[in-house]
């Protein structure tokens, strides 16, 4: 079975491009580095097996299909939806975050 790719929707962009700003400018170069490694993991391993996921905030915020995915060594998850050709990745959201505020700002993955 080969991977699907994974897509990065525009807020997630955003929510890793805000991750690592943040890293920066603590002075934690090394950091936003290996941000940016473990994300591309999880990425990898999202589109490899799309179905490792969490359901949890499927089924919280009544969304079918949503999964989550934690990257290691970083407090983010990913969250993401499989379509039949590829990875949408939603959001990459620190996980003290209020999870369900932030993901209405992401619109419904269907």
């Amino acid at each position: 079975m080969s991977a699907k790719p994974v897509v990065l929707r525009a807020l997630a962009k955003g929510d890793v491009d805000d991750a690592v700003r943040h890293y920066l400018q603590e002075g934690a170069a090394d950091a936003a580095l290996g941000f940016i490694d473990a994300l591309e993991q999880a990425l990898g391993r999202i589109g490899r097996h799309p179905g490792i996921g969490s359901p949890r905030y499927a089924h919280e915020l009544d969304l079918p299909g949503l999964r989550a995915w934690p990257l290691t060594g970083f407090p983010y998850l990913a969250f993401y939806v499989e379509r039949p050709n590829q990875v949408d990745v939603w959001r990459v959201l620190h996980a003290a975050r209020d999870v369900p505020a932030w993901m209405q700002d992401a619109g419904t993955p269907r």
